[in-house]
């Protein structure tokens, strides 16, 4: 499974573990012991009395200097506060006695107490009564079962004697589903972490994924292909008169869609259609085989199973022999006349004397499929020859041989005196040996057809691209197709000599022959 990558599974990964990351918290907040906490710390523990514990020395004057008994006074500033993420009621307290919390002062004594809250927060002061358990005796204070809400706090200042600053202070009691300890102090210096362990925690874990998960994407060699292209291995079929432009489409693809193989493998239009039904027809319902067919013209209509998709306007032409100089220009009842075997000679065109011999393609060959359509109107006439040089029974004297390929043909036809075929106008161009032949008065050519001439030239086709039923729109097929309708595959097409459908100019001879087809 190609979606089984090591990239995926870190980015799914990392994902899941945020999905749950979340749900986690949730439950913790939700369902975890301890999510009600009071929490308490010292804010201030300094010397009054006259004598300077631990070498803290102070200055007093008035009241701290003449009451008798003072000599080892501190102050002491306790903050308890509902820091936890629920709210504290009475009936929270875990203690059995009045009072809800236990102040123990290590080595001093208690002389006074002051009780203040926050104005925002007025409504506590109702529950610091004598009768709510509010007392104190030594060194220990008894604090009342106060309801806190999430943030809200008190503080108590206590005037002690007896000890030095920095003795011990704990606060003793238990809290339902929750716990007392102390808190950190939010001093200028002694800032609390913005972020908690577990986030800090949860952090470092992410980080980690996406660290990972990118050095993966970095350094493994086979990335996900560029937008529109596609993974896996296509074969290429059909027409040997559009191969040429079929290897450079499939080399082209290959460097620009790595991870993909195209293999061209023509044998001819109507063997290609053939052999894509058949693969489509024992594939699995409803596949469609890696196979891309192309073909010289429509494919029959009874193979209802095929999708289409217009490629090209092909040009096809007559060629002969360089030793048949006359004529130039055949008219269509000519080659008609040539191919019945009523003109066996071309001195009797007003050319040299020699014996006119058919090269043609098999019955496989989608040009020859065009030709028979489009300047015989009828099917070529029976095989005479297999070497193309002489009969091979005492019927007919027409000479007429078929080859399986274009360039075969255009070889035989170049070194044989007084042959004649067809073939694709490009891949005639530059062979030497052979010419091309004008038919009813117009010259092959597809700048006539790009300069607007529809009606003119009549041995051209349209190429399809055959598909055994619409591929997936993610398919290496669906890729190929596409690639072969835009840009740089309409460049190679054009510059292989064929005019690509999806131009301005090749639209209107492409819907026009869609609709008179």
């Amino acid at each position: 499974m190609e979606w089984l990558s090591p990239e995926n599974v870190v980015a799914v990964g990392t994902a899941v573990l945020g999905v749950l990351t979340s749900v986690a918290v949730l439950w913790y907040e939700l369902r975890v012991p301890n999510r009600k906490r009071i929490g308490y710390r010292v804010q201030l523990d300094t010397p009054v009395g006259r004598e300077a514990h631990d070498g803290r020395a102070n200055v007093r004057r008035g009241w701290f200097a003449d009451v008798p008994g003072m000599e080892d006074a501190t102050l002491v500033l306790l903050r308890i506060e509902n820091d936890g993420s629920q709210s504290i009621d009475e009936d929270d307290y875990r203690r059995r006695e009045l009072h809800g919390l236990e102040v123990v002062l290590t080595d001093r004594t208690i002389k006074g107490l002051v009780v203040s809250v926050p104005r925002a927060y007025g409504h506590l002061m109702g529950h610091f009564t004598e009768t709510a358990g509010l007392r104190y005796e030594g060194s220990e204070l008894c604090v009342p079962r106060v309801p806190l809400n999430r943030g809200e706090h008190f503080k108590l200042l206590m005037l002690l004697s007896g000890g030095g600053v920095g003795r011990p202070i704990r606060i003793e009691g238990g809290i339902k589903d929750g716990q007392v300890k102390p808190n950190r102090s939010t001093t200028p210096d002694d800032k609390p972490p913005v972020f908690s362990r577990a986030a800090r925690v949860i952090t470092v874990l992410l980080t980690a994924c996406v660290v990972v998960l990118a050095s993966i994407i970095v350094v493994r060699e086979d990335r996900p292909p560029p937008m529109g292209c596609a993974r896996g291995s296509l074969t290429i079929t059909g027409s040997t008169a559009f191969r040429p432009a079929l290897l450079r489409l499939a080399g082209q693809y290959e460097d620009e869609c790595a991870g993909s193989t195209v293999t061209v493998d023509t044998h001819g239009s109507t063997a290609g259609i053939r052999g894509l039904v058949d693969k489509g027809r024992a594939a699995a319902k409803g596949s469609s085989p890696a196979v891309v067919t192309l073909s010289d013209g429509p494919a029959p209509e009874d193979y209802t199973e095929l999708a289409y998709t217009q490629v090209a306007v092909s040009v096809f032409t007559l060629v002969v022999n360089d030793e048949v100089t006359k004529p130039t220009n055949l008219t269509r009842d000519q080659v008609r006349r040539i191919y019945r075997g009523e003109i066996t000679n071309w001195s009797e065109l007003g050319g040299p004397n020699l014996a006119i011999r058919l090269v043609s393609r098999d019955a496989n060959s989608g040009t020859r499929q065009v030709f028979q359509r489009r300047v015989l109107g009828e099917g070529e006439p029976a095989n005479t020859s297999l070497d193309c040089v002489n009969r091979d029974n005492a019927g007919p004297s027409l000479i007429r041989c078929e080859l399986e390929g274009t360039d075969q043909v255009l070889a035989m036809v170049a070194r044989l005196p007084g042959a004649i075929g067809y073939s694709e106008l490009r891949a005639a161009d530059g062979v030497k040996g052979l010419h091309t032949l004008s038919l009813d008065g117009k010259a092959p050519s597809l700048d006539a057809l790009r300069a607007g001439d529809k009606n003119g030239y009549p041995y051209r086709e349209i190429e399809y691209a055959y598909t055994f039923r619409r591929p997936p729109a993610e398919s290496l097929a669906a890729s190929f197709i596409a690639f072969m309708s835009r840009g740089t595959g309409q460049d190679i097409i054009r510059d292989l000599g064929h005019l690509p459908c999806q131009t301005t100019e090749g639209f209107g001879i492409c819907g026009a022959e869609e609709e008179t087809g």
